[in-house]
């Protein structure tokens, strides 16, 4: 039942989508991209009910004054933007190796059948531990500190997922060790990049 368990992330998708056009835009996004100062004020008493947003408002005007100048850019334009293109490479590199070592992993691990769902489900609760680490921490240490620190880990973790699945064959549990590790390396990856 494992396949059931795992499209419920569908049903709730599902359930969003259906509640979405209920709710109203984000406040930032009406008063920063739209311009629209009573929109944002009406989401803000929707989103939060009654009460006085003046301080709320007048952060988010400051902000508008900062970022005036500056241009705001769609997925296509960040594309053809050239001086993002390292930071595009590293998370696409990033990315597709993420996607492509689990794979392997699991292979070399030569798990049983049985033991996959199970694994699939610690993945999804990996993530979910690092979303709510991740939340609780970023302000008290900023972004620069978790990812650079996602970084260090993430890295300090792929060498020890190289050793252990170097020395697999050789020792059995190591390859229990190795799913472990990527549960590890998803959660330093959710908590710094």
């Amino acid at each position: 039942m494992w396949n059931v368990l795992l499209s419920f992330s569908g049903l709730v998708a599902l359930i969003q989508l259906l509640f979405l056009p209920f709710f109203p835009e984000s406040p930032p996004y009406l008063l920063l991209q739209k311009e629209d100062k009573a929109g944002c004020l009406k989401a803000m008493k929707q989103l939060w009910g009654e009460g006085n947003y003046h301080t709320e408002f007048e952060d988010l005007m400051k902000e508008k004054a900062i970022t005036k100048g500056t241009k705001i850019m769609n997925v296509l334009e960040v594309l053809r933007e050239r001086s993002v293109y390292p930071q595009l490479c590293t998370m696409i590199f990033l990315l597709l190796s993420l996607q492509l070592c689990g794979l392997k992993i699991f292979r070399t691990a030569n798990l049983q059948e049985s033991i996959i769902p199970y694994v699939s489900l610690g993945v999804s609760i990996s993530e979910l531990i690092s979303i709510i680490f991740c939340s609780s921490i970023i302000d008290r240490f900023g972004r620069r500190v978790l990812l650079c620190g996602g970084y260090l880990l993430m890295a300090l973790i792929l060498v020890l997922l190289e050793t252990s699945l170097l020395l697999s064959d050789q020792f059995l549990w190591l390859r229990y060790c190795s799913v472990i590790l990527i549960f590890l390396f998803i959660i330093a990856y959710g908590i710094g990049p």
